[in-house]
């Protein structure tokens, strides 16, 4: 097995990408039930709901079995807090402007595939995107000190 793809493989980044799964699982279920609720009336509320829930469930699978942060002070878990948030709002605002976009521009919610409603696609799609900068905004910034044990 080549090295480069060995490294790409390695145990982090696979628990990345599990955690990743059961994250997206949460934000999914979250953004579903709300947004069924609302009689989908709301897509960018139901997002934000979702957001909110997926994003405590991912800072303590990250903390805790991704990137292995054992550091409980006060001062640690303040800093890991606001640059985990701070980096998931970030890629909280590029979801929810992208979806303005293809509800608002692109009138996505008028064109199905499969039978699954527009809103939903763009929603994967754009999950998808977060997914790739959250998991490297984590790795560079968040919990890099533990990383370079």
């Amino acid at each position: 097995m080549n090295k480069n793809f060995r490294d790409l493989l390695n145990r982090e980044t696979l628990s990345y990408l599990l955690f990743g799964v059961l994250t997206t699982i949460v934000n999914y279920i979250t953004f579903m039930g709300v947004f069924i609720l609302s009689n989908e009336s709301s897509a960018l509320v139901s997002n934000m709901v979702a957001f909110i829930v997926a994003t405590i469930f991912a800072y303590i699978t990250n903390k805790i079995w991704v990137f292995k942060s054992n550091r409980w002070s006060l001062d640690i878990l303040k800093v890991e807090i606001i640059t985990f948030l701070s980096a998931r709002i970030f890629s909280f605002i590029l979801e929810q402007v992208g979806l303005f976009i293809c509800i608002n521009v692109f009138k996505i919610e008028d064109y199905s595939f499969l039978g699954i409603n527009g809103v939903i696609i763009s929603k994967v799609v754009l999950s998808f995107i977060a997914v790739i900068i959250n998991y490297g905004l984590s790795k560079l910034f968040i919990f890099k000190e533990q990383i370079e044990r």
